[in-house]
């Protein structure tokens, strides 16, 4: 090759139409590496997905909560439009930003568990409800301390592993989870087991978006399936307390069939399985559904069991529809993990949507008499205000950072010699 066919850094695939591409510079190069680090809003992203999959949730709900609960459903009509606007104030600025404001949120948020325990704290400011002490009075709403305590929990976490944490260690892989048992420690004393389970899957996914070994994940999730069958099936039941013996009890006889527990404590998991049976393939229709909610007395119709509400409203079809956009809000919210500009983006899109499937498992399946009753409400559906906020707050993070996916890299051609 002579002098004059080397290849520069000009050189190019002659193609009629394409420009001339200029010469690479010092100054050229540096703003360019400069640019692609910017967070620059990209509006074409599958995180919208997630977005509609929301939304279409939050209408559901309110319709069938206003089968049951007109006034709840008018309540949750007005906390919408807060929650669209909380996400879309997350989801302008650059999500990265959020990473120097993890310690003080996560010492926010330990202060307010810690609150709700305090048992001389007035019970105007901390409601008890069924002997359970989760949320603050604000006056126009409560405040549940333990929703907030899942979003900067993911933050935490994301911030943390983004720090290359050698999570393939034994002792990498086993501090996640002493770390996790604070706040869930904090809220079983609530109690609150519903929410403290959802810890346990997400802390699962996201350890496997650091890098963690599969083996030791497999050992851990055997463990675990131990542990809930030695707690199930022997005398180690014992060591729970008295009403969740009783939730486990109930499931268990309803499982086999044996029910003279469904007039005491399997009463609302035998009501809330008899409405969604009510409404068979495609539903009784609202005044008939009303009806039989007004006559089965189902314990926390429009909260924790709106999927019986749903399910007997629309029957089949439209636990399958609640149940699709679900499916729909994951597989956007994994895609904005996957194609997420840094570890710190993909772990905290994978931590929160996985929180939100989670929820929904454990919700639907004690609905329908899989999972014993722990109180978990259903997002985006069941009523709530700050339940709701939080939950859109989760969608606005996960939008945040599908906006700012990385630029696809040009590719150079350069060439060769034949």
């Amino acid at each position: 090759m002579t002098d004059s066919e080397s290849i520069t850094s000009s050189t190019r695939v002659d193609e009629p139409g394409r420009p001339v591409r200029e010469r690479f510079t010092a100054r050229g190069l540096h703003e360019s590496a400069r640019d692609l680090q910017a967070g620059r809003i990209r509006w074409g992203t599958v995180g919208w997905i997630v977005v509609l999959a929301a939304l279409a949730l939050n209408v559901i709900g309110i319709v069938a909560i206003a089968t049951t609960e007109p006034g709840f459903a008018r309540k949750q009509a007005l906390f919408l439009p807060l929650g669209l606007i909380v996400a879309a104030f997350i989801a302008v600025p650059d999500y990265r930003r959020l990473r120097p404001l993890v310690p003080g949120l996560s010492v926010l948020v330990l202060a307010l568990l810690v609150f709700v325990l305090i048992p001389f704290v007035p019970t105007w400011i901390v409601r008890p409800y069924n002997g359970a002490r989760r949320w603050i009075n604000l006056g126009i709403t409560d405040l549940q301390p333990s929703e907030l305590a899942k979003v900067v929990w993911v933050l935490a976490l994301a911030a943390w592993f983004r720090l290359r944490w050698n999570v393939r260690s034994l002792r990498g892989f086993a501090l996640p989870f002493v770390v996790t048992a604070i706040p869930m420690g904090l809220i079983l004393l609530e109690p609150d087991l519903g929410t403290a389970l959802l810890f346990v899957p997400t802390l699962l996914a996201l350890l496997l978006v650091a890098g963690a070994k599969i083996s030791h994940l497999t050992i851990l999730v055997l463990s675990g399936v131990l542990a809930v069958s030695a707690v199930l099936f022997t005398p180690m039941r014992g060591y729970l307390k008295e009403h969740q013996q009783d939730r486990i009890e109930a499931l268990l006889a309803q499982i086999e069939g044996d029910d003279r527990y469904r007039d005491d404590i399997g009463y609302q998991g035998d009501r809330a399985m008899t409405l969604a049976g009510a409404g068979g393939l495609t539903g009784v229709g609202r005044e008939h559904a009303a009806t039989l909610l007004r006559f089965n007395h189902l314990p926390e119709e429009h909260n924790d069991m709106i999927f019986a509400v749903v399910t007997c409203r629309w029957g089949l079809v439209g636990g399958a529809v609640v149940w699709a956009l679900f499916l729909m809000m994951a597989v956007g919210g994994f895609l904005v993990a996957a194609f997420a500009r840094d570890l710190f983006g993909r772990l905290l899109a994978t931590g929160l949507v996985t929180l939100l499937l989670a929820q929904m498992v454990i919700n639907t399946g004690m609905t329908i008499g899989l999972l014993p009753i722990t109180g978990m409400t259903l997002p985006f559906v069941s009523a709530g205000g700050s339940s709701l906020v939080t939950a859109w707050m989760m969608i606005g993070l996960v939008l945040n950072v599908g906006l700012r996916r990385p630029r696809r890299m040009e590719q150079w051609e350069v060439a060769g010699t034949g």
